[in-house]
């Protein structure tokens, strides 16, 4: 049985939802705002390119969408020619008074993540972008460490299994002292690929990275969420990693769709229950979601843990 309890309304956005023509809805990035939800969600386009459009919601699980889309790709400048493929895969984190959005932006030269920033959601500043091809999935910490921010990536790389590295900068824009956190095991289920995937979560216990992972079969290849914990003041210190996944595909609207066998989250939202509102994208198609105890997470990391390098 999964640690995450689905939503029994799930899919809780498809692309039916929404009032501009989409092929999809998924991976979003999702944070409270004014007392609401907010969700940052990517949709492919007619053309199969991609955009983010925003939706919210009172109670975290019935969204409404704008009728407009909230970000798309730059037509000029320099953001134009990086853009020119598709925006996606946002996350969202508040630092100070400002939600900083990272995502994914794509063209001929590859993928790399751009960094933009909104106070309101109803306007939005692209302010840089913050790695080379190729490196995906750029989550942030919301908070400095020693006067600088922090964030985990995924860089693609042929001579490693992809996995999640640590980085520090001054100023959001320029990133270094960057290394290796944790990769994925021979033969595990995380074996192909992992990266971060919701932004850290402070609790009394450290930081919660929920991260996705994949594992290649003869058939496809499967996505699964796992869990990890880093230490509250240096989060470069791995506490444990759980040896188990805590979510995998298994209803219909994950196994089959865009991408089959597909969850994949961008965000998960604390509350002062102690329970955790989990977001995942489903098969590339549609967006769910579920909710666990902050407490079993924890737990999972802590007593049935795995090395993490």
């Amino acid at each position: 049985m999964s640690i995450i309890k689905r939503n029994p309304e799930n899919p809780i956005l498809t692309k039916k939802d929404i009032p501009y023509p989409v092929a999809t809805v998924y991976n979003a990035a999702v944070t409270k705002f004014d007392g609401k939800y907010l969700m940052l969600f990517r949709s492919n386009l007619l053309n199969g390119r991609s955009i983010i459009g925003l939706a919210e919601s009172e109670d975290g699980y019935h969204f409404k969408t704008g009728k407009e889309p909230f970000l798309v790709p730059n037509t000029d400048g320099p953001f134009g020619v990086y853009e020119e493929y598709g925006v996606e895969d946002p996350r969202i984190t508040k630092i100070d008074d400002v939600y900083y959005i990272t995502y994914s932006i794509y063209s001929r030269f590859g993928v790399r993540n751009a960094l933009a920033g909104t106070r309101d959601f109803e306007s939005v500043e692209k302010l840089a972008m913050i790695t080379q091809a190729d490196c995906r999935n750029v989550v942030l910490f919301p908070q400095r460490f020693n006067g600088l921010y922090v964030r985990l990536d995924r860089p693609h790389l042929d001579i490693n299994p992809w996995g999640i590295w640590i980085s520090y900068s001054p100023d959001l824009v320029y990133w270094g002292h960057s290394r290796a956190l944790i990769n994925p095991v021979h033969y595990h289920w995380d074996e192909t690929k992992m990266g971060p995937g919701a932004p850290p979560i402070l609790t009394r216990w450290g930081w919660i990275n929920i991260f996705h992972a994949a594992y290649s079969t003869i058939n496809s290849t499967i996505y699964r969420l796992g869990v990890a914990l880093h230490d509250k003041d240096d989060p470069s210190k791995v506490l444990g990693v759980a040896d188990e996944w805590i979510l995998e595909p298994e209803e219909i609207y994950e196994t089959t769709g865009y991408v089959p066998n597909v969850v994949f989250t961008c965000a998960a939202i604390p509350e002062p229950d102690g329970s955790i509102k989990i977001y995942w994208g489903a098969a590339d198609s549609v967006m769910c979601m579920g909710e666990a105890q902050i407490s079993d997470l924890v737990e999972l990391c802590l007593k049935h843990p795995r090395e993490a390098l």
